[in-house]
């Protein structure tokens, strides 16, 4: 398999054959992420992407794949069918094949192309909504207003794929935490995904987020700020049948609850950890990571 730098996926597809068609992000903007910016974006050609899926054929029975670097859907559809032919092709025991994607490339396809992709193979999403507030969205370059992301996140269900969506706990900073959270919530409840993971921000040195804080222009919630803005999402979203993980390496009290069933549950953990400022529960600070 030919890589070209980092290749960062999520964590649950830690055992799917990673197969990189492109080359980058093709949005690259996001002022907190550290991710792909070595890296100028393109799409690979059709038989280098080939040459790996053949080699990967030789290795055994696989049986997920996952499409990096960070936007597979922005692939032109008339280039993308071919891949995911290919995959089928050479590696006939896959059942599920994931990329990540952002709200503008969903939204560039059609649902009926969609609907083609998903028959193809193409059975999950990761779509990084971050906030559900506008102007945050703005603020951290997401290329994408609340109600994109809520058409993006409709349209993948629609065609019948599974969907996970990424939050960022205190990318509102101290000044709006609450409203963060809130409107997270509500879009959380607008899309319904099948998965949320919940992550922590950790500022990077070389990004926009970290110039911003170094100039005191943007601060951090403390770590008990981070716990309400997750107990807010999870308490105020009504979401029909999700799995809600804030168990990445970044969080500082991992949790994995089934919504709605055990949303009070989870409220209630959080709601008591937060009032004790019982620490000894929490990840220790040196254990976090990106």
């Amino acid at each position: 398999m030919k890589y070209e730098g980092m290749i960062i996926r999520p964590p649950s597809e830690a055992r799917s054959l990673l197969v990189q068609v492109t080359v980058g992000c093709s949005h690259n903007r996001c002022i907190f992420c550290p991710s792909f910016k070595d890296k100028r974006f393109r799409i690979k050609e059709y038989s280098e992407i080939e040459e790996d899926l053949i080699e990967a054929s030789r290795y055994g029975a696989i049986e997920k794949v996952f499409l990096c670097d960070g936007d597979a859907l922005i692939i032109p559809q008339r280039k993308l069918v071919p891949i995911l032919e290919a995959v089928g092709k050479n590696l006939p025991r896959v059942n599920r094949i994931a990329t990540y994607a952002n709200a503008k490339s969903i939204l560039r396809k059609t649902p009926e192309e969609l609907v083609e992709l998903r028959r193809l193979g193409l059975s999950m999403v990761y779509l990084g909504v971050e906030s559900g507030n506008e102007e945050l969205l703005s603020w951290m370059k997401k290329g994408a207003t609340a109600e994109d992301m809520v058409q993006a996140g409709r349209r993948i269900k629609d065609a019948g794929m599974v969907l996970s969506v990424t939050v960022l706990l205190g990318i509102g900073g101290r000044e709006r935490s609450g409203l963060h959270a809130a409107d997270t919530a509500k879009i959380l409840t607008r899309i319904d995904p099948d998965y949320v993971g919940a992550l922590t921000v950790m500022i990077v040195p070389g990004t926009p987020l970290h110039e911003l804080s170094r100039q005191g222009a943007f601060l951090l919630p403390d770590t008990f700020g981070f716990l309400e803005e997750l107990g807010i999402m999870i308490g105020q979203s009504d979401l029909s049948n999700c799995f809600f993980t804030a168990n990445h390496a970044s969080n500082y009290l991992p949790l994995r609850v089934r919504l709605p069933e055990q949303k009070e549950e989870a409220v209630r953990l959080i709601r008591s950890v937060v009032e004790d400022r019982n620490r000894k529960v929490l990840k220790p600070e040196f254990l976090r990571a990106l």
